[in-house]
Protein backbone atom coordinates (compact mmCIF):
# COMPACT_ATOMS: atom_id res chain seq x y z
CA UNK A 1 0.00 0.00 0.00
CA UNK A 2 1.01 3.20 -0.51
CA UNK A 3 1.36 5.69 2.35
CA UNK A 4 -2.05 7.44 2.32
CA UNK A 5 -2.89 3.88 2.26
CA UNK A 6 -1.34 3.08 5.40
CA UNK A 7 -2.66 6.59 6.78
CA UNK A 8 -6.25 5.31 5.65
CA UNK A 9 -5.77 1.87 7.58
CA UNK A 10 -4.85 3.72 10.44
CA UNK A 11 -7.69 5.64 10.89
CA UNK A 12 -10.28 3.26 10.13
CA UNK A 13 -8.88 1.01 13.20
CA UNK A 14 -9.00 4.07 15.56
CA UNK A 15 -12.49 5.02 14.02
CA UNK A 16 -13.70 1.18 14.38
CA UNK A 17 -16.74 0.57 16.45
CA UNK A 18 -15.24 -3.14 17.14
CA UNK A 19 -11.63 -3.06 16.39
CA UNK A 20 -10.03 -6.12 14.83
CA UNK A 21 -7.00 -7.96 17.24
CA UNK A 22 -4.63 -6.47 18.84
CA UNK A 23 -6.81 -3.06 18.56
CA UNK A 24 -9.35 -4.64 20.53
CA UNK A 25 -7.58 -4.73 23.51
CA UNK A 26 -7.76 -1.15 25.15
CA UNK A 27 -3.94 -0.90 25.99
CA UNK A 28 -3.55 -1.92 22.00
CA UNK A 29 -6.05 0.29 21.15
CA UNK A 30 -4.93 3.59 23.29
CA UNK A 31 -1.63 3.47 22.48
CA UNK A 32 -2.26 2.65 18.90
CA UNK A 33 -4.64 6.04 19.43
CA UNK A 34 -1.32 8.21 20.97
CA UNK A 35 0.83 6.93 17.89
CA UNK A 36 -1.53 8.51 15.46
CA UNK A 37 -0.87 11.55 17.04
CA UNK A 38 2.86 11.57 16.94
CA UNK A 39 2.55 10.19 13.50
CA UNK A 40 0.41 13.29 12.33
CA UNK A 41 2.84 15.71 14.68
CA UNK A 42 5.55 14.88 12.38
CA UNK A 43 3.82 15.05 9.67
CA UNK A 44 3.16 19.06 10.32
CA UNK A 45 6.14 19.80 12.12
CA UNK A 46 9.06 17.64 11.23
CA UNK A 47 11.60 19.24 8.94
CA UNK A 48 14.42 17.77 6.65
CA UNK A 49 17.77 18.67 7.57
CA UNK A 50 19.78 20.83 4.31
CA UNK A 51 21.82 17.72 4.01
CA UNK A 52 19.01 15.32 3.83
CA UNK A 53 17.72 17.37 1.12
CA UNK A 54 20.84 17.51 -0.69
CA UNK A 55 21.17 14.28 -0.60
CA UNK A 56 17.63 12.59 -1.28
CA UNK A 57 17.76 15.28 -4.55
CA UNK A 58 20.74 13.74 -5.79
CA UNK A 59 19.25 10.34 -6.33
CA UNK A 60 19.16 9.76 -9.83
CA UNK A 61 17.95 6.09 -9.82
CA UNK A 62 14.53 5.31 -9.47
CA UNK A 63 13.98 3.56 -6.08
CA UNK A 64 11.47 1.65 -3.91
CA UNK A 65 11.90 2.25 -0.36
CA UNK A 66 9.51 -0.57 1.55
CA UNK A 67 8.46 -0.14 5.10
CA UNK A 68 7.90 -3.11 6.96
CA UNK A 69 5.47 -1.72 9.99
CA UNK A 70 2.15 -1.84 12.18
CA UNK A 71 0.21 1.16 13.27
CA UNK A 72 0.75 -0.24 16.81
CA UNK A 73 4.42 0.55 16.60
CA UNK A 74 6.01 3.37 18.37
CA UNK A 75 8.82 3.26 16.91
CA UNK A 76 7.22 3.75 13.59
CA UNK A 77 5.34 6.61 14.85
CA UNK A 78 8.51 8.32 15.57
CA UNK A 79 10.27 7.29 12.27
CA UNK A 80 7.79 6.27 9.45
CA UNK A 81 6.81 10.27 8.89
CA UNK A 82 10.47 11.53 8.10
CA UNK A 83 10.79 8.35 5.88
CA UNK A 84 7.57 9.44 3.87
CA UNK A 85 8.70 13.20 4.29
CA UNK A 86 12.41 11.93 2.27
CA UNK A 87 10.53 9.90 -0.23
CA UNK A 88 7.98 12.42 -0.98
CA UNK A 89 11.02 15.03 -1.70
CA UNK A 90 12.30 13.05 -5.06
CA UNK A 91 9.98 11.57 -7.54
CA UNK A 92 12.40 8.93 -8.32
CA UNK A 93 11.74 7.22 -4.82
CA UNK A 94 8.55 5.61 -4.48
CA UNK A 95 7.44 4.19 -0.86
CA UNK A 96 5.51 1.38 -0.48
CA UNK A 97 4.22 -0.03 3.36
CA UNK A 98 4.24 -3.45 3.65
CA UNK A 99 1.97 -4.45 7.63
CA UNK A 100 4.89 -7.22 9.72
CA UNK A 101 1.89 -9.05 10.23
CA UNK A 102 -0.26 -9.47 7.16
CA UNK A 103 1.69 -11.62 4.61
CA UNK A 104 3.41 -11.43 2.43
CA UNK A 105 5.60 -11.44 5.51
CA UNK A 106 8.68 -10.08 4.37
CA UNK A 107 9.99 -9.27 8.14
CA UNK A 108 11.26 -12.64 8.13
CA UNK A 109 14.39 -11.81 5.52
CA UNK A 110 14.97 -8.58 7.86
CA UNK A 111 14.92 -9.81 11.48
CA UNK A 112 16.87 -7.58 14.25
CA UNK A 113 18.77 -9.93 16.24
CA UNK A 114 16.04 -12.52 15.59
CA UNK A 115 13.11 -10.41 16.44
CA UNK A 116 10.31 -8.99 14.31
CA UNK A 117 11.40 -5.64 15.52
CA UNK A 118 9.74 -2.53 13.37
CA UNK A 119 10.16 -0.47 11.24
CA UNK A 120 12.46 -1.79 8.76
CA UNK A 121 13.27 0.43 5.79
CA UNK A 122 14.41 -1.63 2.93
CA UNK A 123 15.80 0.56 -0.13
CA UNK A 124 15.73 -0.96 -3.78
CA UNK A 125 16.85 -0.43 -7.12
CA UNK A 126 14.63 -0.23 -10.41
CA UNK A 127 15.39 -3.98 -10.48
CA UNK A 128 14.43 -5.04 -7.01
CA UNK A 129 17.51 -5.50 -5.21
CA UNK A 130 17.88 -4.51 -2.07
CA UNK A 131 20.85 -1.65 -1.45
CA UNK A 132 20.16 -0.99 2.16
CA UNK A 133 18.21 -1.45 4.65
CA UNK A 134 17.39 0.22 8.09
CA UNK A 135 15.48 -0.03 11.20
CA UNK A 136 13.86 -0.61 13.33
CA UNK A 137 15.14 3.09 15.03
CA UNK A 138 18.07 5.14 14.97
CA UNK A 139 21.35 4.06 16.43
CA UNK A 140 21.19 6.40 19.65
CA UNK A 141 18.10 5.16 20.04
CA UNK A 142 18.69 1.61 19.63
CA UNK A 143 21.68 1.84 22.21
CA UNK A 144 18.85 3.79 24.91
CA UNK A 145 16.72 1.02 24.19
CA UNK A 146 18.94 -1.82 25.00
CA UNK A 147 20.46 0.03 27.98
CA UNK A 148 16.94 0.14 29.46
CA UNK A 149 16.47 -3.78 28.95
CA UNK A 150 19.70 -4.49 30.42
CA UNK A 151 18.80 -3.07 33.27
CA UNK A 152 15.25 -4.72 33.36
CA UNK A 153 13.66 -1.20 32.85
CA UNK A 154 9.81 -1.70 33.00
CA UNK A 155 8.05 -1.36 30.02
CA UNK A 156 6.49 2.04 29.99
CA UNK A 157 9.87 3.74 31.23
CA UNK A 158 10.76 2.22 28.44
CA UNK A 159 8.49 4.01 26.07
CA UNK A 160 8.73 7.19 28.06
CA UNK A 161 12.67 7.46 27.75
CA UNK A 162 12.65 6.10 24.21
CA UNK A 163 9.81 8.88 23.61
CA UNK A 164 11.98 11.62 25.32
CA UNK A 165 14.95 11.05 22.93
CA UNK A 166 12.89 11.06 20.08
CA UNK A 167 11.49 14.81 21.11
CA UNK A 168 14.60 15.75 21.60
CA UNK A 169 16.51 14.75 18.15
CA UNK A 170 13.74 15.88 16.02
CA UNK A 171 13.91 13.25 13.30
CA UNK A 172 17.95 14.68 12.90
CA UNK A 173 19.62 11.00 13.69
CA UNK A 174 17.08 8.59 11.36
CA UNK A 175 17.27 11.56 8.41
CA UNK A 176 21.53 11.18 9.07
CA UNK A 177 21.38 7.46 8.98
CA UNK A 178 19.23 7.21 5.92
CA UNK A 179 20.97 9.51 3.86
CA UNK A 180 24.50 7.92 4.93
CA UNK A 181 23.47 4.37 3.51
CA UNK A 182 22.38 7.04 0.30
CA UNK A 183 25.41 8.54 -0.19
Amino acid sequence: MNFEQYLNYFKEILDATEPAAPYDDPEYYEYTKLNWSRTNRWLKKGQLTPDAQQTIAAVDQVQEWVVITEPWCGDAAQCLPFIHLLAEANPKIKLRIELRDQEPFSIEQYLTNGSKSIPKLVIRDQNNQDLAVWGPRPEPAQALFEKLKAEETDFETQKDELQKWYNADAGKAKQQEIIELLK
